[in-house]
């Protein structure tokens, strides 16, 4: 669909082939009655500069100021001739703001009206004081209503121009507001990681006290044990509870903090442990994010190459940490077996937990024999 300033545009291309057509047409049915033989030649050259004149402006090989007072002054000289050819000459009422200062454009449509003033009082110059007069009437009229015509025309071009304006500034307004939701939406994700870190780290409190509690008890056993009695039997008692107070303490440790990235980045944490079971590629500009975000794609990271070794049986493991502009993905894919129905088992529902612990979701995709795809998407908040 064309709009309105397009529609003008082919008018101004492709009018003037019309009216100059229909002028010559119309001229044709009585040029013995208004021109003489060599007038009627005179007429001939003058249509063909004419058409000469358009094929140059539709070819855009003459500027627009010269165009318009060339064909205005063939547009005179052909309603001198033949006043049908006034037809030609109304274009100027069109297109004089089009090629145009503001200021010439108001000499262009003077001219014109008095071509048509011309033509239709019977021809210029007048050949009598009555046709004069004529002339004058007709010259106040078609002048007037080019005033008329051109103030509606410059107030309705007036409130387009406001209209198009009020429609930038809501454009502007709008891009404003989505930028501010955008904001908030990372500042409302920031908030909810750091309110989730402070629960995880009452969690971990709790969790150092129960360790405490559990080792200092296992101690306690052994003291009690060992003070009982000298025994041999008594002696490997103790042991053995120590033994186990020791793997409980260090498998809860383990789990309460990821100690590959006390001194490495992300990227360099999960190289160390795909290294030799998966191959790791990075991309984007690599940002140092919150450590709870880094603790949990590692721990999602861990888990889903454990699963692909251990259960899907893969002999091909691809991990991607992708870098974005408002977030970080992480994709394990492998070749392993797969399955239909995801199991009930903890591995699977630990790591959507740690997706979500950090305002992030985690999706997974598999087919019977086609392998299982891991996908965890997280808002990138950076460090500090």
């Amino acid at each position: 669909m064309t709009t309105v300033q397009e529609q003008w545009e082919r008018f101004y291309r492709w009018g003037p082939f019309g009216l100059l057509s229909l002028a010559t047409l119309l001229a044709l049915l009585i040029p013995d009655l208004v021109m003489s033989p060599a007038e009627q030649r005179t007429a001939a050259t003058l249509v063909l500069t004419a058409l000469a004149l358009q094929i140059l402006q539709i070819t855009d090989r003459i500027p627009g100021h010269v165009y318009f007072w060339t064909r205005t002054a063939l547009a005179f000289a052909l309603s001198c001739l033949n006043p049908f050819f006034c037809i030609y000459a109304t274009l100027g009422y069109f297109d004089s703001q089009h090629y145009l200062t503001r200021r010439w454009a108001r000499a262009g449509t003077f001219i014109t009206a008095i071509t048509m003033s011309g033509a239709e009082s019977g021809g210029l110059p007048p050949e009598s004081l009555g046709q004069a007069g004529i002339f004058g009437g007709l010259f106040v009229l078609n002048y007037a209503l080019v005033h008329i015509f051109g103030g509606l025309a410059d107030s309705e071009a007036e409130q387009a121009r406001v209209q198009a304006e009020t429609i930038a500034e809501l454009e502007r307004t709008n891009a404003r507001l989505e930028q501010a939701l955008t904001e908030n939406a990372g500042l409302q994700a920031q908030l909810l990681v750091q309110a989730r870190e402070a629960g995880v780290s009452d969690e971990r409190r709790r969790l150092a006290a129960e360790i405490h509690d559990t080792i200092a008890q296992g101690l306690a056993g052994i003291i009690t044990q060992l003070q009982a009695t000298e025994e041999n039997e008594h002696v490997r008692r103790a042991t053995d509870l120590a033994r186990e107070s020791l793997r409980e303490a260090r498998r809860s440790v383990q789990d309460l903090a990821p100690t590959h990235l006390e001194h490495d980045t992300l990227p360099e944490a999960l190289k160390k442990i795909t290294d030799g079971r998966a191959h790791l590629t990075v991309t984007g500009p690599v940002d140092p994010l919150h450590d709870e975000i880094e603790a949990a794609l590692l721990r999602i990271a861990q888990e889903a190459l454990g699963n692909a070794t251990r259960h899907a049986r893969a002999s091909r493991v691809g991990v991607t940490l992708s870098y974005m502009d408002d977030e970080v993905t992480l994709d394990i894919r492998d070749d392993g077996r797969g399955f239909t129905r995801p199991s009930r088992g903890f591995g699977l529902t630990a790591m959507r937990e740690r997706a979500e612990r950090v305002a992030g979701t985690l999706e997974i995709e598999s087919e019977p024999g086609r392998g299982t795809a891991v996908s965890a998407r997280v808002p990138l908040i950076r460090h500090g």
